[in-house]
């Protein structure tokens, strides 16, 4: 008997350390040899009081999941992904595959999920590229230049003008184009027929005040261009002016902020005026200005004789600004003040200008208020029938002919 206590002995000191870890498995096995009818092992009496493992709620497993997933797609919401419609997103190797399905082969056009935006990219050999935009390296730098337009009788003829005068600038250029509103499939066709890199936004800043239209327009236009962080040189370039290409190559000089003098007429259209800076080569030391209600500007600038560096829109640490406050148009200003309002959000003072060209002394554009108004267009600039007229004949001056 003695022995036999010792051998029970040994058999559970023995068997004891592997119950306290493997406690649900010789409890298995103990039921399924009793089963069977045979002998159990030493050690099963010890498994069968051994207390039963208590599993956790299977609720709380699903909540840590459902907080996880949450975690991961608050953390996903928060990284900057890329958008379609922005320029450094596209690849030239897209460009041209997109270009095979289309009808016409002189443009393709981008319309991103917005309606407010569309982007034209001419893929003539004579104009840029979308990686020359990303690149401004390989031809200089990048010019925004941004023409706020309305339907008028005279949109047509100017729009055409400025985008062959764009034409002829070398690229990397892209023209923005905002309209109010909605856009008009006429100002549409235009920009698909100048050649040029277009992006065609849209204003839907409700306003009843004419005089501030031009203002939302441009603000919709710096909008974009901090938006998508687009890195050149800004220049507000009204349809109805008149530039010369030294104008556009003299831009890419800027480094931060550039002005030169404006030709324009007089509000009664009987003289010429100067309004600009006056410079000893590069410096501004003076302004020209001959409106005696404007004398207290800080600024005598017309709207189209300055340019500025875009990434003081969207990187003020670069440019030591005080403040990050958005650099916009204010419409709140009288007329004639909106311009200087402008430049004091960019410049403390003429110290940060550079005047162009050297000197100040040359006239670049001309700001010439020709355009008479209120008058009558056709809807698309095209008259669906032949107009009537009356022609004299030279025999007899009293009577006319009515010719259709």
């Amino acid at each position: 008997m003695l022995s036999v206590r010792r051998a029970q002995s040994a058999a559970n000191a023995v068997d004891d350390r592997p119950l306290r870890h493997h406690q649900g498995l010789p409890c298995l096995n103990a039921g399924r040899q009793h089963s069977s009818g045979s002998a159990a092992p030493p050690y099963s009496l010890f498994a069968s009081r051994a207390k039963p493992q208590h599993r956790s709620n299977p609720w709380k497993s699903h909540l840590f999941r459902l907080l996880l997933s949450f975690l991961l797609g608050f953390l996903f919401g928060l990284y900057p992904f890329p958008e379609l419609d922005d320029l450094s997103f596209f690849s030239p190797t897209i460009s041209s595959i997109s270009m095979i399905n289309l009808p016409r082969q002189d443009f393709v056009a981008l319309l991103p999920s917005s309606r407010r935006e569309i982007e034209i990219q001419v893929s003539d050999v004579r104009t840029h590229a979308t990686d020359e935009l990303t690149d401004p390296s390989r031809s200089g730098k990048l010019l925004l230049v941004v023409t706020p337009t309305y339907n008028r009788a005279s949109q047509g003829y100017y729009l055409n003008r400025l985008g062959q005068t764009l034409r002829l600038v070398p690229p990397p250029l892209l023209w923005i184009v905002v309209e109010m509103h909605v856009a008009s499939a006429e100002t549409s066709q235009i920009l698909m027929d100048a050649g040029v890199m277009c992006r065609h936004l849209v204003c839907e800043k409700n306003t009843t005040n004419i005089k501030d239209r031009g203002v939302h327009q441009r603000n919709t236009a710096l909008e974009h261009i901090q938006k998508h962080r687009l890195d050149g040189i800004v220049y507000f370039a009204d349809d109805d002016n008149i530039y010369s290409l030294e104008l556009f190559e003299q831009l890419r000089k800027i480094r931060r902020f550039g002005v030169w003098p404006v030709a324009m007429l007089s509000q009664s259209k009987n003289k010429a005026i100067l309004e600009g800076p006056v410079c000893n080569g590069s410096q501004v030391i003076g302004w020209h200005t001959n409106e005696k209600s404007k004398r207290l500007r800080r600024f005598h600038v017309d709207m189209s004789g300055f340019a500025f560096n875009s990434t003081i829109t969207w990187d003020p640490r670069k440019w030591h600004r005080p403040n990050s406050d958005a650099i916009r148009q204010l419409d709140s200003v009288k007329e004639g003040f909106q311009e200087t309002t402008l430049i004091e959000q960019i410049v403390e003072d003429e110290s940060q200008m550079e005047g162009l060209p050297k000197g100040c002394s040359t006239i670049m554009n001309w700001h010439l208020h020709l355009e008479s108004r209120n008058l009558v267009y056709p809807k698309g600039w095209q008259v669906p029938k032949n107009l009537d007229a009356i022609v004299h004949s030279n025999v007899q001056p009293s009577q006319g002919k009515h010719l259709t």
